[in-house]
Parts: structure tokens; sequence; C-alpha cells
């Protein structure tokens, strides 16, 4: 008889809740304005180039432009170097440290800025780009020569395009 009683359901503990989230949310919107600050001082001082605000969230400007190049499409293999600056433009890698690399759009995994910044040049461009931390290697940094939440300036040389098919 003792097994047939129905259940008494157990309601829940609460527990008081933190507030981590909500300091988290205000770190990254702090430490985003304040990388915009630097961009936006990097950019007054580099008053010769003409930087653009990018769909993507970073700015970049072309050093090197060719008129009506094609533009990278998905599968396309691209052949590109880069070197990369601190905020202060000093080099941290260099593009003869770096060499030249190759990536099929959007079927590979690079640093989230570089993979939407490649997506706006054709071969031969040249072009500098201005990531906040959060389009390039983040709260993680590296771990090499790349702090934690690093702004960082990439010179990127795209060299060549093959096309995943003629179609593109």
């Amino acid at each position: 008889m003792v097994s047939c009683a129905n259940p008494i359901p157990r309601k829940p503990i609460l527990g008081k809740t933190s507030t981590f989230l909500q300091e988290s949310v205000m770190f990254n919107k702090i430490m985003n304005k304040n990388e915009e600050k630097a961009f936006m001082a990097f950019m007054e001082k580099d008053s010769l180039t003409d930087y653009v605000a990018s769909p993507y969230g970073f700015w970049f400007a072309f050093n090197k432009k060719k008129e009506d190049s094609y533009l990278p499409k998905i599968g396309d293999q691209i052949f590109y170097t880069y070197a990369v600056y601190d905020i202060n433009n000093a080099v941290i890698y260099s593009a003869e440290d770096v060499g030249e690399q190759t990536y099929i759009v959007d079927k590979q995994e690079i640093v989230e800025g570089l993979r939407n910044g490649l997506k706006l040049m054709g071969a031969g461009d040249v072009a500098t780009f201005l990531f906040p931390s959060h389009e390039v290697y983040g709260y993680l940094g590296d771990s090499n020569k790349i702090e934690i939440n690093q702004p960082l300036i990439f010179k990127v040389q795209l060299i060549k395009i093959n096309k995943k098919n003629e179609s593109n």
C-alpha cells in the first residue's frame, strides 16, 4: 500500500544568482570601446590612408587595389601572405616569419578577421586590416607573441586565387 502513493515533487532550491555574466558583458563592452578608441587614434595618425568600416566589425584600407578583380568564393583556394603588428605598429610576426599561406575559402579554419578580410580582396591586392581582439586571437592569444585580448593590425597581400570551378 505504501508503494502506490503518489510521489511528492521536490521543489528546486533557489540560490543567489551570480553576477559573473553581467560583469563579463560589462568588461567586454569596456574593452571593445577602448580598442575602438585606440584604432581611431591610429587612423587619425595615418591620415593619408582612407580606412573603411567593414560589415564584419573591423576597419580596412587598400594599399594596392586592382580594379574589377575577382573576389574569392566558397571553395576557392587562395595564396596569400601577411604580417602582424600591434596597435603601435610594431612588428609581431613579419611576412617572412609567416611565409606564404594557402587557404580554401570557408573550408578551413583561420582566425575570423582574416577569413572575412580575405573575402574583400582580389588577386594582387594589398590591404591593411585593423582587427579588434575578438576578431583574431581573443581571450586566448596565440600562446607565443600575441597577448590575450590584443587588437592587431594585419598587412595582407593576396597573391593568387584558384577558382573552385569555372562556374564561379
